[in-house]
C-alpha cells in the first residue's frame, strides 16, 4: 500500500502545483486568462481564472490532502491515531469520488458546459478524480486498524 500511497501523493502534489501556478497568474494550458478559464474552470460564461486567494485556497486543501496518503501508510511519524486517518483518508476519497461522478451528470454539464473544460472534465478531470478518490478509499479500507 505504500506504493499506492506514495502515487496518490505524487498526482495530488502535481494538482497542488497547478493551483498555485494558476495562482500566481498562470494561463497554461490557456493562451490567456479567458482561455485557460474556459479549460480548468469550465462555468457557464467564464472569462476569467479565480482570484489568488481562491487558487491558494484549493491549493492548501490539495497540499493537506497530499500528505495523507503517506501519513496513513506510515512513510512519516504523525501524532494522529490510525482509525483518525484512516477515516478522513475515506472522507477525502468520498470527496474526489462525488466530484468525479458529477463531472458525468447533466446537471454539471449545465452548470460547466465551456470547451475545451467540458471535453477535457470527461476525459481527464473526472476520471482522474474518480481514481483519486477510489486510491483513498483503497487506503482507508486496507490501513483501518483491525
Amino acid at each position: 500500500m505504500t506504493v499506492l500511497a506514495v502515487i496518490l501523493s505524487f498526482v495530488l502534489l502535481l494538482i497542488t502545483t497547478l493551483h498555485v501556478y494558476w495562482g500566481i497568474g498562470g494561463i497554461w494550458p490557456g493562451t490567456d486568462q479567458a482561455s485557460c478559464a474556459r479549460a480548468v474552470v469550465g462555468f457557464r460564461g467564464v472569462d476569467e481564472m479565480p482570484s489568488t486567494v481562491a487558487s491558494f485556497a484549493v491549493a492548501a486543501c490539495l497540499a493537506l490532502a497530499t500528505l495523507w496518503p503517506v501519513a496513513l501508510a506510515g512513510v512519516f511519524a504523525t501524532p494522529f491515531p490510525r482509525e483518525g486517518l484512516a477515516a478522513t483518508a475515506l472522507m477525502i476519497g468520498l470527496v474526489f469520488l462525488g466530484r468525479g461522478i458529477a463531472g458525468f451528470t447533466l446537471w454539471w454539464r449545465r452548470l460547466a458546459p465551456e470547451q475545451p473544460f467540458a471535453r477535457l472534465d470527461q476525459r481527464l478531470y473526472s476520471p482522474l478524480c474518480l481514481l483519486i478518490g477510489l486510491g483513498f478509499a483503497i487506503l482507508a479500507i486496507t490501513e483501518f486498524p483491525a
